[in-house]
């Protein structure tokens, strides 16, 4: 077994004077950098926490996480497997359930890849390598909560002469 250590740097920039003296006298905006990353993240709340709608907030970033990490497993094992992804994308959206008591969490994710591929004959191998991909994904197999994949898979027509 291998460990591999990830490191993150988070800075509240949301100080709008007072620091936090009550609920409503700060912001939530703050940036996230990492060592060798050229750009910060600019991250908030959600605009139900008070947060700045135009930056991403911690459960967008949980979802995209998800997304990126399924995408990047599935092309490993289509390239493994000799299937040539030509077009990738996913729409990905979570459900989090707040509690009366103010906690919540998230109860599901589900991913909508949308994968083209080269060659029409294989495009029911490459969809069910997504199952594979939800197995090995690293930040899947982190949550404790369901990640669901509906996914779907096309090839150009093949010509007939």
């Amino acid at each position: 077994m291998t460990n591999h250590a990830f490191q993150t740097t988070l800075r509240w920039t949301g100080n709008l004077g007072t620091g936090t003296s009550s609920y409503r006298a700060y912001g939530r905006d703050h940036e996230l950098s990492g060592p060798q990353k050229t750009s910060t993240i600019a991250g908030s709340s959600a605009k139900t926490y008070r947060g700045d709608d135009a930056r991403y907030n911690p459960e967008e970033l949980l979802v995209a996480a998800l997304s990126s990490c399924h995408l990047l497993a599935y092309l490993h094992l289509c390239a493994d497997a000799g299937i040539v992804v030509t077009a990738y994308d996913d729409f990905a959206e979570g459900t989090m359930r707040t509690n009366p008591d103010g906690s919540g969490e998230f109860v599901e994710v589900t991913l909508h890849p949308r994968v083209q591929i080269a060659d029409p004959a294989r495009t029911a191998e490459a969809t069910t390598l997504h199952d594979r991909a939800h197995d090995v994904c690293f930040i899947a197999r982190s949550v404790n909560f369901p990640v669901k994949c509906v996914p779907t898979t096309t090839a150009p027509p093949t010509v007939s002469s």
